[in-house]
């Protein structure tokens, strides 16, 4: 990288690159990935834009950028960026929440499905010549039975619309949505936590880390759920209380679980590793090559935009920063 005052964008991972041609078409480019890679220390004073995937945007970083004026989340977690921060300074923060909405519902519906079935259980069955279980390897079935979903936003609203199409009697709760809002059909809103959860079949969690909602689904929580119901997290590490969840699948008390999210990533040392009965993905649910696409073309569009003086609105939504 030279030393020169050409304002710049930051790209921390590897990203489609239909997003990095976009940005080159802009102007200048610094990428923290690859043969030419730095780091955002190096550049820091030159930085007009960062385009975050995996990586976090502290503070220190924000204020040491004085060029800064907007960061795009390759996604819709924000945990990851000090956005408190970038709010007193003025930046923008855009986060891409109609890029992955479908695969994520695609893929928490494909682990509801497993748990119900056990898919696990039965691939571990088949490849060690165990195939004499399948008469023990005994599921369930989904069509008439009640599904929980915590947080209507992009992806839940996904996820009843496609439980309620496989026959699931849907209930949702969701603490952040407006009381005239218009839910998706056939959807009975719940207006608490506890007649969210009562005698739920399965429970599927959509809503963001906060400091409301961490450890929001404990143990209190997972007791208020039918016996052997199913829970499935793709939203966030930290909403539920892994060590609960696991104590709760191995008893018994709970009949299956897939998880996509953990509180640490990766998750050394988490109770669940030890559980037979829950489906684990590597916080992978957004992982298609249509959504990985459309992340990184919304979040390098929404830069360009801010970049440019426009206002960014669309497939690039800004989030509150105040």
């Amino acid at each position: 990288m030279s030393a020169d005052t050409t304002a710049l964008v930051y790209v921390d991972d590897p990203v489609h690159p239909d997003a990095l041609e976009l940005l080159r078409g802009h102007g200048p480019l610094a990428l923290g990935f690859g043969p030419e890679a730095t780091t955002f220390d190096r550049v820091k004073d030159h930085v007009e834009g960062v385009l975050v995937r995996t990586g976090t945007v502290s503070a220190a970083m924000i204020n040491g950028a004085p060029r800064l004026k907007v960061i795009a989340r390759h996604g819709v977690g924000t945990d990851a960026i000090d956005v408190a921060a970038a709010g007193r300074r003025g930046i923008q923060v855009l986060i891409t929440p109609e890029a992955n909405a479908v695969s994520v519902a695609e893929h928490t519906i494909g682990l509801l499905i497993a748990a119900a079935r056990r898919f696990r259980e039965c691939d571990a069955a088949v490849r060690g010549d165990d195939f004499h279980l399948r008469d023990q390897l005994v599921g369930i079935e989904l069509a008439g039975r009640t599904l929980g979903v915590l947080g209507l936003g992009r992806i839940g609203r996904r996820v009843a619309a496609i439980a309620g199409a496989v026959g699931m009697r849907v209930r949702a709760h969701d603490p952040f949505l407006p009381p005239d809002a218009r839910l998706p059909p056939d959807v009975l809103a719940q207006p608490e936590l506890r007649s969210l959860l009562d005698r739920a079949d399965a429970l599927t969690v959509h809503v963001p880390l906060t400091a409301q909602t961490r450890g929001l689904i404990g143990g209190g929580e997972l007791d208020m759920l039918a016996p052997g119901a199913i829970v499935v997290n793709a939203a966030r590490g930290g909403v539920i209380d892994e060590a609960a969840l696991a104590e709760r699948l191995v008893s018994g008390r709970l009949g299956g679980a897939g998880i996509d999210v953990f509180a640490d990533e990766p998750p050394h040392g988490s109770p669940l590793l030890d559980t037979r009965n829950a489906v684990l993905t590597p916080h992978c649910a957004a992982h298609t090559g249509d959504s990985l696409r459309r992340m990184s073309v919304h979040a390098a569009e929404g830069i360009i935009t801010v970049l440019e003086g426009g206002l960014p609105e669309g497939a690039a939504q800004p989030v509150h920063t105040a």
